[in-house]
């Protein structure tokens, strides 16, 4: 069974829903996801460069952590999932940081993002289905890559977002 998604309106209102496909297929349904930044206690970020295998933007290096909303399923649940999921961490309420949600549109879909931080150094179990490496990334050498297509475009998004607030 394909997985669905809830479509949102431009405030995040949850208005119907949708399978993966439907969302990623060019309709630009908005649909939401969640991204985790995830920082050491030395300020370096750690990243995941994305399976070759995935369908959108394969082996570029993203967010930490990066999933979509079932259908049905809160924010906060899938904040949670997606971070054992991807990363191995199992987090307690409120560890994560909320820092803001906003509407980015790619080449081949519109997600409305719900975005968060977290502080953590070690303990990390990448999910190998999703996610080819794991690495932590100094300010100074994400900022040299940018633009560069090392990076996804919805990570260049992200950094530009946050990287001048205190995080």
């Amino acid at each position: 069974m394909e997985e669905k998604f809830p479509l949102v309106d431009r405030e995040g209102k949850v208005i119907g829903e949708a399978t993966r496909n439907e969302c990623h297929s060019l309709t630009f349904l908005l649909h939401p996801v969640i991204h985790c930044i995830i920082m050491n206690k030395n300020g370096q970020w750690l990243l995941q460069k994305r399976s070759m295998d995935k369908d959108v933007q394969p082996g570029k290096w993203d967010t930490s952590v990066g999933g979509h909303v079932q259908a049905g399923e809160r924010i906060e649940d899938a904040l949670k999932r997606e971070v054992m999921e991807e990363v191995g961490i199992n987090i307690l309420p409120n560890e994560c940081k909320f820092l803001h949600e906003y509407i980015m549109k790619s080449d081949v879909e519109e997600e409305y993002v719900y975005s968060y931080s977290l502080v953590k150094d070690s303990g990390f179990a990448k999910q190998d289905s999703e996610i080819d490496e794991l690495k932590f990334f100094d300010i100074e050498e994400i900022k040299g890559k940018l633009g560069s297509g090392f990076f996804t475009p919805n990570f260049e998004n992200e950094f530009s977002r946050v990287i001048d607030k205190n995080i």
